[in-house]
Order: C-alpha cells, then structure tokens, then sequence
C-alpha cells in the first residue's frame, strides 16, 4: 500500500466509525483546547500589559526619574528605609535632567504617590473618586493625551498659579453630558477652578478607566496639597532605541545634582515601565508551569482511550487483517496502517483542539476584558502534541495487529 492509500484507509474508518472516533478524540481536544487558549489569553495579556498599561503609566519611548523605584508589592524594611533617606525629586534636578537631555521630545515633572481622590463638583453634580495630579506641561505630551476640547495647560500657568484644570474624558461626559465644558468652573477640594480642555478618551485597561483623572497645574496643586514625596521627572524621546542612551544621561545628569562620589550608589532611580512588565511576567511564568501537567494528564488520559480503541478496532478487524496478509501484505504493511490510524485520529483531535481553544479565547476576549492573542507556536504545538501521542499509543495496537497469524485470523468470525 502507499502512503496515500494508508492515509485513505485511516480516514474511511473513522467516517465509518464517527461516534466512536469523536468520543476517542475527546481527552485530546480537551487538552490542547485549553493549552491553546490558556496560552492566547496569557500571551495576549502579556502584549497587552507591555503595549497599554505600562504605557499607561509611563508613557510611549519613555523612561522617569523616580525617588522611589516602580516596585509592584511590598518594600521590605531594609529597601524602605534606604528609599526613605533618599532627597525628594526637584525643580533643579528637572533642569539638570532637560540641560543633559536636549534631544529629548518633552521633559516634565508630575506628582507622585500618595495620589489624592477628590469630588469634582459642577453645579448640582458630582463625579467622586476623580484623581488629581499636578503636573508640568510637558507632562501632556509625554503621555500623548489628544485633546477633544480647549487648550492643554501652558507655562503660564505653571508661573502664574492658575486656578484652571484640564479633565479627562469621563469626568467631562458624567459631569457636563452635552454642554461644553470649556469654560466652566468646577470645585476641586474646596477650590473653584476652570475647565480649559479635555483630553480625548484613552480607554479602558481590563475595565479600568484611564479617562477618570484630572490636571492642574502642580504649583496650584502644591498649594492645595502639599509638595509630595515622590515628584517625578519624565522623559519623552523620539524613537524607542533613543530611551537607554538618554536614561544613563539622566543618570550622570542626576549624580552630579545630587553631588555624589563615585563610589556613592545612585539615591534615586531611573526606570523604565519594565518592572510592571517584569512582574506580569512573573506571574504568568507560573501559570506556564502549571500547564503542561495539566495538559499533560489529559494527553495521556487521551492516548489510552485511542489505544484502547485500536485494540478494540484489532479485535474487530481479526479477518480483514488475515485477508490482507493471505494477499500478499506485510507485517509491516499492517503495521503501518494501523499506526497511520491512530495518528491520524490524535492528529485530528490536535486540529479539533486547536479550533476549540481558538474559539473559546475568542470568546473570552469578546466577553470580558481579558485579551487574546493566538500564537502560532501554540497551534503547531498543539498539533505535534497529537501527532505524538499517536505515534507513541498507537505502537502496540498496530504490532499487536501485525504480528497475528493469517492463518488464525482467515479463521475468526
């Protein structure tokens, strides 16, 4: 027999036999469906941290100078205090940093943590929970707001103490609904200040609004609130490869601010959105353990059932085998087309797997705020997985099947 015809015989019994052939399959589609979507939505969360919230936080090719280092989870008390004795962020250190960095697109200055939430207030309405930051102008373009509204804040009033702000789009659409915002006085903490624009909605990451924020000027905001412990300096350059040249830059401009010897470690930090991406990471690196056992024990579970199956079908087909041996077929000839067999099925299951899990990764980013991202390595994985298991359960049916006497086998009923 040829390949084709191996491959032909393999597939007319499954047809003739497709209950059976499902319900065999059905371990192995299970398997590889959750590897499959598992590893969409992993992978698409891992994308969508890296390209969204890390963005989100940072801004696009930029980096910032920070007193305290992006930690995600708990200082322990020795870093604390380290951190703690660290000298607060400055105007003169913004300045340095801008004098080493001429290149760079925007350099600004934003208040840190603790971030206050307060009541915006227009007339009879309120919007609670809104967070206020104090920032430079810059600061607009660092984290390329688009504005749909009004006018983005200007030095003038950074020197002037101006009591206006700039809204994100979803204090705007809560408060005002369809009347222009432009112009409007609202109250923050206590204060009357006017709405000078507002900034073009930025979306939601895994249902949580970016849009729910609002700007003014920081010496306003410092008047208000205090200075904070952790103002930051952020650096927009133009092109991603420009970010690492210009962080060691800021470094140096930095050290020699602070006025530290060489052998003195840095008492601030320079940082990127890598840590929040190093810590997803993290996590996912777990759940990537825990899948191939879990897969695993289905795989196997799956390749017992199909070897079961084949022995049944060798069982059943005692006298088309005999037949064929008494017209001339070898042992390994039978052999072959019961090994094509079972990797048929297992194959077939990997592609029904793949389905499967392609879809419902589908269906998980279509009804929750959970991404998807299907990866071809996954999908040729998933396919090899079942081609292997095939090979590997479906030995011992195909030898057990070929090593049958014609004789004995013309015989049975």
């Amino acid at each position: 027999m040829t390949f084709a015809d191996i491959i032909a015989t393999a597939l007319d019994q499954i047809r003739l036999n497709k209950l059976r052939s499902f319900f065999t399959l059905l371990g192995i589609i299970v398997s590889v469906a959750f590897l499959v979507a598992v590893v969409a939505v992993i992978q698409g969360m891992n994308a969508y941290v890296k390209e969204n919230i890390a963005g989100a936080v940072i801004g696009t090719n930029a980096f910032q100078v920070r007193r305290t280092p992006i930690q995600v989870g708990f200082f322990d008390d020795e870093m604390w205090k380290r951190v703690a004795r660290r000298p607060r962020i400055s105007y003169a250190d913004a300045a340095a940093v801008r004098a080493a960095i001429p290149d760079a697109i925007a350099v600004s200055m934003n208040t840190g943590w603790p971030t206050p939430l307060t009541d915006v207030i227009w007339r009879d309405r309120t919007v609670g929970d809104v967070t206020i930051f104090g920032v430079t102008p810059p600061y607009q373009e660092v984290q390329d707001y688009r504005f749909e509204r009004g006018r983005p804040l200007a030095d003038v009033d950074i020197e002037q103490r101006r009591a206006v702000a700039v809204i994100g789009h979803d204090v705007a659409e809560k408060l005002f609904e369809l009347n222009n915002p432009i112009g409007q006085d609202i109250r923050l903490a206590g204060e009357r200040f006017e709405v000078i624009g507002v900034i073009a909605a930025k979306g939601r990451v895994l249902g949580q609004s970016f849009d729910g924020f609002a700007l003014v000027p920081i010496t306003r905001y410092e008047m208000l609130y205090g200075r904070r412990l952790t103002t930051t300096i952020a650096v927009k350059m133009k092109e991603a490869a420009d970010v690492a040249p210009a962080m060691v830059r800021a470094e140096e401009a930095m050290r020699i601010a602070h006025r530290l010897r060489p052998d003195q470690i840095n008492n601030f930090s320079v940082e990127t959105a890598d840590a929040l991406v190093d810590f997803w990471k993290s996590l996912t690196a777990v759940l990537f353990s825990v899948i191939p056992a879990v897969v695993a024990i289905g795989v196997v579970v799956g390749g017992i059932v199909i070897m079961n199956i084949m022995l049944m079908s060798v069982s059943e087909r005692t006298r088309e085998i005999g037949i064929r041996k008494a017209v001339g077929a070898r042992s390994t000839d039978i052999e072959r087309q019961f090994l094509a067999e079972a990797v048929t099925l297992a194959i077939l299951g990997g592609i029904l797997g793949v389905v499967a899990g392609w879809g419902f990764a589908e269906l998980v980013a279509a009804i929750s705020p959970l991404p998807a991202r299907i990866t071809w390595w996954s999908v040729a994985l998933a396919v090899a997985l079942g081609a292997t298991v095939g090979v590997i359960f479906g030995v011992y049916p195909a030898r057990r099947a070929a090593r049958l006497d014609p004789i004995t086998a013309l015989r049975a009923e």
